[in-house]
């Protein structure tokens, strides 16, 4: 099941096509203005584990920050340098080993490390030597993005992600693919679920989460759960190894995590700030929200805002809107449940930013304080906004001659992509230094309006011809849709509805 070059993580099966925002240099200004810490000036940045390599061509397309990064699996690395070259920027990509990546004596000091996850499914031999290059290329005053599973969060379903793997590695066919494997262990907790044992009255949860797992894409639950380790951690474990790097917390790289007042109750609130000690404070956090994945971001040599500081950070961001102002739905799920926002204070908000512009802080704070909206209520609405998805921190090097070539290259890839598959759904805008989520018809018409087809029907029946060469049809209402006319009236109806609102936004973010 296992190849000897993979050190136990699962290399006989793709890694999926995600990107990860949190790994975008620009948005660590929001985080850090609400978290009241100096923030760096990142012009060297690296990725550990990149996987498909999407977000470190996003990042290194969209900005001028100088890209590294190792995978060790050949194939995910060759397509990481594929989108590298269609992009034009001078990313540095390697198929290396952790150990052999992080022994070369090449590397610049980097004022930004990432990895994504990786934490939680490598030995402990390969903890030990990300903490040492921490330690070694980690600059002063850079910052570390660590995701990892977490305990308690994980506690309850621990149990049964061991007999998903202890099933595909002793009565899964050798001989069988991953996903069949993966499959046969589903149905074998099934089986020992219907027998009513203990452990799950116990856990009732645990049903509740399997459900979900049955649902999710193979290749993801491959590398999400049968890697040969699998280490969730408590957040005071983690915070000893990387004190030992001379890294101190800065603050959750989730950032609806940093308001509390829609993520804890009173008592909740209370009960934190009278705990002095960083480490138990946060661990206890996560006890009381049941925190199952922590996005972090570190700092080496951390230093705090003074109030006045904190505020001028926020007044030095431009901000802007990458959605319809329409389509912002003032709810959020969060540990207290889903929750409704404060209309009378995101209005205000929205509206300033309803052009799809990039506006200062300082502009929208004055525009909105004669509506009520206080400049403490406006730290946090721009930071739940940027949680929900609905705004990101304008990048600085948005008219960049770099950035706005190799953003148009390296999306002309994905569009292309797109043509013969819906697997990547994200694209690089110059405006924020960063990706947004783009579905793959929407692709497929921007890249056919970038081809000099001006009218929505002209959109639908270029793609539709490229659909019916693959034999390839639209589902609507759970359902196939059999005829060209068909499928060719659905797809005119949503270039129409696309042309009418996603593409102004697009257009703003210099996308299409």
């Amino acid at each position: 099941m296992m190849q000897n070059w993979t050190d136990g993580y699962l290399a006989d099966i793709d890694y999926t096509y995600g990107y990860n925002g949190e790994m975008n240099p620009q948005r660590l200004a929001l985080a850090f203005a609400q978290a009241g810490v100096v923030m760096p000036n990142v012009g060297t940045a690296c990725e550990l584990g990149f996987g498909q390599g999407l977000s470190t061509n996003i990042h290194a397309a969209a900005s001028t920050v100088s890209w590294y990064g190792t995978d060790f699996n050949p194939a995910q690395a060759s397509f990481a340098r594929e989108l590298a070259q269609s992009a034009g920027h001078q990313a540095q990509l390697f198929d290396q080993s952790f150990k052999e990546f992080c022994s070369r004596d090449d590397l610049p000091e980097f004022d930004f490390i990432a990895l994504h996850g990786i934490w939680s499914w490598v030995s402990a031999e390969n903890r030990t030597i990300l903490v040492d290059f921490f330690r070694r290329k980690l600059k002063v005053g850079g910052v570390l993005y660590i995701s990892y599973n977490t305990l308690p969060g994980w506690s309850a379903f621990a149990p049964i992600r061991q007999l998903m793997t202890e099933h595909a590695l002793s009565m899964g066919s050798s001989g069988a693919g991953v996903v069949e494997r993966i499959n046969g262990a589903l149905d074998f907790v099934d089986r020992v679920f219907s027998v009513d044992p203990l452990h799950l009255r116990v856990n009732p949860t645990a049903n509740d989460r399997l459900t979900i797992v049955k649902n999710q894409n193979r290749h993801y639950l491959a590398h999400e759960y049968f890697n040969a380790d699998w280490h969730p951690m408590y957040f005071s474990e983690l915070a000893q190894l990387l004190n030992s790097a001379k890294l101190d917390f800065a603050s959750s790289a989730n950032l609806l995590d940093l308001v509390d007042a829609i993520n804890l109750s009173e008592p909740q609130q209370k009960l934190l700030s009278s705990i002095p000690d960083l480490q138990l404070r946060q661990t206890v956090r996560d006890f009381v929200v049941n925190q199952q994945f922590r996005r972090d971001y570190w700092v080496k040599g951390l230093r705090r805002l003074s109030g006045l500081e904190q505020l001028e950070a926020f007044r030095s961001l431009k901000l802007v809107l990458t959605t319809r102002r329409e389509d912002v739905k003032l709810q959020s799920a969060t540990a207290l449940g889903r929750i409704n926002l404060h209309e009378p204070i995101y209005a205000p908000v929205l509206d300033v930013l309803a052009d799809n512009r990039p506006h200062g802080f300082e502009e929208i704070e004055q525009k909105v304080a004669s509506r009520g909206v206080t400049t403490a209520q406006l730290r946090d609405a721009v930071v739940v906004l940027a949680g929900i998805g609905a705004l990101e921190v304008a990048g600085k090097d948005a008219d960049h001659p770099h950035t706005r070539k190799a953003c148009a290259g390296l999306n002309a890839r994905l569009f292309d992509k797109a043509r013969s598959s819906s697997e990547i759904n994200f694209v690089a805008s110059p405006v924020i230094a960063g990706g947004i989520a783009l579905a793959r018809f929407h692709q497929m018409f921007v890249q056919s309006l970038q081809r000099g087809h001006k009218k929505p029907e002209e959109w639908a029946q270029e793609t539709w011809r490229v659909l019916a060469a693959q034999g390839q049809t639209l589902v609507k209402d759970g359902k196939s849709l059999a005829s060209a006319d068909e499928n060719l009236a659905e797809l005119t109806e949503m270039a129409k509805s696309f042309a009418e609102k996603l593409l102004p936004v697009l257009k703003a973010l210099q996308i299409a």
